[in-house]
């Protein structure tokens, strides 16, 4: 008669199986940390010489990848799309479609294109006004390569071969309730015209997935007012669960680089509004139509 094994022999299978998971978890980690650590060599020789008014730290920048890669690899299971039309020898203006409720989609868009390119390339993204009214953060951020969003600053950055990330929606691009998920928001016109006068490419990338991170949300303007934040979110766990109902889902996330578009060669970085808004209107609807085309396919969360 066979004897059913006793706790200590299950308990040695658990503790060996944990061993197991905690030693391809240790090397996979190190992996990262290998890569996350050529990849910031070659953009530390690309951009560590550089004085940037910003404090711009390829160091900081290494540590918050060593975070982030393994949420953009494992977490939101990233996919890139299209790298080959990123132009090869002029640094571009990136345009993307703003979601999520919570900035995560620039961050994942940066590391794609550090992590993904064979010579990475380090996108410097426009950040909104209250990210930098908070010291902790603000140091972080501008640290790690974001600056604030505004034309003196896109304009400086352009000068000196930058390549820069603007979502033309701002706020209102994450600040939407579950019914108005993927419809863009207006797109301001600022790009076009910094686009005109540094003769500079814009380059499209249409974000699917990040909308998902929070499936179902209410906005509310008055607690938004009263805490004098872009936003308030309500969802099923936030605020209920606290900092822990704030966490993203993980929601798998495609990014898709579109075509080069090139400014308008009849305009100038002075023409009338009304010839701007009908270029970045165009814009607009090459965004909307990736979105319209690819959100049939789109990745389920648990599959």
């Amino acid at each position: 008669m066979k004897l059913l094994p006793s706790f200590d022999v299950h308990q040695t299978l658990y503790n060996k199986a944990m061993a197991s998971v905690s030693e391809l978890i240790e090397f996979y980690l190190n992996e990262n940390r290998k890569k996350i650590a050529k990849k910031s060599e070659l953009l530390r020789k690309r951009y560590g010489q550089e004085r940037d008014p910003w404090g711009l730290n390829i160091d900081t920048l290494q540590t918050a990848l060593t975070y982030i890669y393994p949420l953009y690899d494992k977490y939101f299971r990233v996919k890139l799309h299209g790298l080959e039309n990123l132009p090869k020898k002029k640094n571009f203006i990136v345009i993307a479609n703003h979601s999520g409720q919570i900035p995560i989609d620039g961050a994942l868009i940066i590391t794609s294109l550090i992590m993904e390119k064979k010579n990475p390339i380090l996108l410097r993204g426009m950040g909104e006004r209250f990210m930098f009214q908070l010291p902790f953060l603000a140091k972080i951020v501008s640290e790690a390569g974001t600056i604030l969003g505004d034309r003196k600053n896109c304009r400086y950055l352009l000068e000196r071969g930058h390549s820069i990330l603007v979502f033309p929606e701002g706020v209102k691009g994450i600040t939407k309730s579950t019914e108005d998920f993927y419809k863009l928001q207006k797109f301001t016109n600022g790009f076009y015209r910094l686009a005109l006068e540094q003769d500079i490419p814009i380059v499209p990338i249409t974000v699917i997935g990040a909308e998902e991170f929070y499936p179902y949300v209410h906005q509310s303007p008055k607690m938004a007012e009263l805490l004098n934040v872009p936003s308030f979110p309500i969802t099923p766990f936030f605020p209920w669960f606290g900092l822990l109902g704030a966490l993203p889902m993980p929601s798998p996330v495609d990014i898709h680089i579109g075509k080069t578009i090139k400014p308008n060669k009849k305009l100038n970085k002075d023409s009338p509004t009304s010839e701007i808004k009908k270029e970045v209107q165009k814009i607009k609807e090459v965004i909307q139509e990736k979105i319209d085309k690819e959100l049939p396919k789109k990745r389920k969360m648990f599959e």
